[in-house]
């Protein structure tokens, strides 16, 4: 009888769009593939698993640890590697501290984490927690997430930084960084046997932006000449830390996230697929290039939304796989994906729609659908299961459950007809 594949093969063989023994499954190894807090609480619950509270390692996603024992139960085949602190510097994971949610579960938050209750019952976030500096975050009374307030802010006259400040800024990997993320690469590498990918959420490498995500937009319109020198400037600063991060990390990492930039809404791209294949693609494929030629990592993409018309200049770029493969939003039916881009991307997700059917299925939808979406994506490799970003808040366990158990009952090769 055959050895069963390690995780780490497994991955790689999907990657390459070749069948393994079985789909590999990823929860948790990324902030776009993982479990909120409150969700996981109930799951651990649920399955009888030791009492414990849950680490929120994400404080903007409120997202909580995926620690080895589920790992073990479900068969897990991918783990993280990432920086001290996601999201907000301020809040390094460590020093954790005894916290309670609005809806009364209780979890470890970072040591830093403090927050100011608004007359309405909100949770404010200061900058650096320091109440004497502006308000950068908000959750909303009985919320389930933390708005960042910076992302959605719209100043009519905003004024973009000069690209010769920004050629002055220095947006170089530290060195503490570095010997973070090393440190964990090397130990999990050595400890176990899953494929590693790097969690890299923009800023360091990926095409920069300047300003809020609507000034950023107006830009994009309204000074092509600007955008164009961003994003020569971007892929030369990306092209520095991406050797840094090869120097420091080597073949102990196996997938990195390039950047975890949306570009897409429900209904459509938001801007045209002219202005993608203008500006994000060349300096993609510069970084994508240099990555390939120099190391033996795979390129993963996160990218919300519905693209269908930018799956082609991504794969042009460089790009390896694609997540969380957003079924649910328009122009992202299923088979079409995998008809059209499944011998030349890997999707890494797109195996359970949590906007709709794992929240609000029953235990016996979730089953059947998840067994119908592994029937389309698994064929050839070139999949790796994974929710469609994120499991809510209010997921009920029995689904999560549901889910992960269609992904062990139909995700064994060869698939049956």
């Amino acid at each position: 009888m055959d050895q069963p594949m390690s995780s780490h093969e497994r991955v790689l063989k999907t990657i390459n769009h070749q069948e393994p023994d079985r789909v590999p499954l990823d929860l948790g190894s990324s902030i776009v593939t993982g479990i909120m807090a409150g969700a996981l609480a109930r799951l651990r619950k649920h399955l009888g698993l030791v009492d414990h509270h849950v680490e929120v390692f994400d404080v903007f996603q409120m997202l909580g640890r995926v620690t080895p024992d589920l790992v073990a139960q479900f068969e897990c085949d991918m783990l993280p590697i990432e920086p001290e602190a996601i999201f907000f510097d301020h809040l390094p994971n460590r020093d954790y501290k005894p916290w309670t949610l609005f809806d009364g579960t209780k979890v470890q938050m970072p040591g830093n984490f403090e927050v100011e209750v608004s007359p309405k019952g909100d949770w404010l976030m200061h900058e650096d927690s320091d109440p004497a500096k502006p308000v950068i975050a908000r959750m909303p009374k009985d919320g389930f997430y933390f708005d960042k307030l910076s992302i959605t802010a719209w100043d009519l006259d905003f004024t973009p930084p000069s690209i010769e400040s920004l050629r002055n800024s220095d947006w170089r990997l530290t060195d503490e960084t570095l010997s973070h993320l090393q440190t964990q690469a090397q130990t999990l590498r050595r400890d176990t046997d899953k494929a590693l990918v790097l969690t890299n959420w923009g800023g360091v490498t990926g095409p920069p932006s300047v300003g809020s995500l609507p000034e950023w937009l107006v830009l994009l319109a309204s000074e092509p000449n600007y955008v164009g020198e961003l994003m020569a400037h971007g892929a030369e600063v990306a092209a520095d830390n991406l050797k840094l991060y090869w120097q420091a990390l080597g073949e102990n990492i196996d997938i990195i996230f390039i950047d975890g930039f949306d570009y897409g809404t429900q209904q459509r791209e938001m801007f045209s697929p002219a202005t993608f294949v203008r500006f994000y693609e060349p300096c993609y494929k510069i970084q994508c290039d240099w990555i390939h030629q120099n190391t033996p990592w795979k390129i993963g993409k996160h990218c919300c939304g519905s693209i269908p018309d930018l799956i082609e200049p991504m794969i042009r770029a460089g790009i390896d796989l694609l997540n969380p493969v957003q079924t649910s939003a328009a122009g992202m039916d299923p088979q079409w994906l995998k008809d059209t881009f499944g011998d030349r991307i890997t999707f890494w997700g797109g195996g359970v729609d949590t906007q709709r059917v794992l929240p609000f299925g029953t235990p016996e939808e979730v089953y059947e659908h998840v067994a119908e979406h592994i029937r389309i994506f698994a064929p050839g490799g070139g999949f790796v299961w994974a929710p469609i970003h994120n499991i809510q808040n209010t997921v009920p366990p029995e689904n999560i459950v549901a889910a992960l158990q269609a992904v062990r009952d139909h995700g064994n090769y060869p698939m049956e007809n």
